[in-house]
């Protein structure tokens, strides 16, 4: 079995909140993409992003409910163009808005599917900034996928999946302490999985 078809198996005994759960911890990650380029191109609401992803994690809590479907228009207005901004932050910063579009999509719907597809975004994001700003022009396909596979960036990306899917599969209800940790481990210093970060 791949990894692919291992890490579809695990999410589809997961519950709904377990698969959210999953999805804000992968979108928490890729979130200071987005915010270090809205801060450096003045671009979309950063404040209203990270809100709603709060709202995420405080419902996870059991805390007060946001109305998720709403959010997804505001979810949708910070998305770059990449036809508008023709530089590489813009795919990073594009992949972490559209992983928030599916954390939504997965609370509304509890879609292991989107839950997926946020795993392989984030695996791709770090797949492409590896091969753009680290790897030899002149590598074959095959060298350039060993090279992206042994890469730091990779190796942790997969470490930390591994790590949510653990602790999800290991907990059978969530509870406010269990969210809080979950979230500490995601947010990793405000260090993003291409390992970059919008501390000022």
């Amino acid at each position: 079995m791949s990894d692919i078809q291992q890490l579809d198996a695990q999410l589809g005994e997961m519950k709904p909140w377990q698969l959210t759960a999953f999805s804000a911890a992968l979108t928490e990650r890729m979130l200071p993409n987005f915010t270090l380029f809205s801060r450096l191109l003045e671009f979309g609401d950063a404040v209203q992003v990270r809100r709603i992803l709060d709202g995420v994690w405080e419902q996870l809590a059991g805390g007060a409910s946001m109305n998720f479907e709403v959010q997804l228009d505001h979810v949708e207005a910070n998305m770059p163009s990449l036809d508008e901004f023709d530089m590489y932050g813009a795919m990073p910063a594009l992949d972490a808005v559209v992983a928030l579009y599916s954390t939504l999509v997965c609370i509304l719907e509890a879609d292991p599917a989107e839950a997926a597809s946020i795993a392989d975004l984030s695996r791709e994001c770090v797949a492409t900034f590896i091969e753009v700003n680290e790897a030899d022009p002149q590598l074959s396909d095959a060298e350039l996928m060993r090279y992206i596979a042994t890469h730091d960036l990779m190796q942790d990306e997969d470490a930390f999946q591994e790590e949510v899917l653990e602790r999800l599969l290991a907990t059978e209800h969530p509870n406010r302490e269990f969210i809080k940790n979950l979230r500490t481990l995601a947010i990793n210093e405000g260090v993003s999985n291409l390992g970059i970060s919008d501390n000022e």
